[in-house]
């Protein structure tokens, strides 16, 4: 999944995309300990995934916290 994609997700799709992502990781690490990971490049494509769906995350929280801030009548 690419930085594109992600972004189009919504928040529910977004976590379980993460979810998943994470889960994945767990398992690409567990072949490695039993020796049963052929595809080592694994585990770095879905750390990169990680990394780019919890970017999203962040992108969307700092868009909604300026508002809420300046709502709450902030900056004083």
């Amino acid at each position: 999944m690419d930085i594109r994609n992600a972004r189009a997700l919504s928040e529910q799709e977004l976590q379980m995309e993460l979810t998943n992502a994470r889960r994945h990781l767990y398992d690409l690490r567990f072949q490695l300990a039993t020796r049963q990971l052929t595809d080592f490049n694994q585990i770095a494509q879905t750390r990169r995934t990680i990394a780019q769906l919890m970017t999203v995350q962040t992108e969307r929280k700092l868009d909604t916290e300026p508002a809420a801030h300046a709502v709450a009548g902030g900056d004083r």
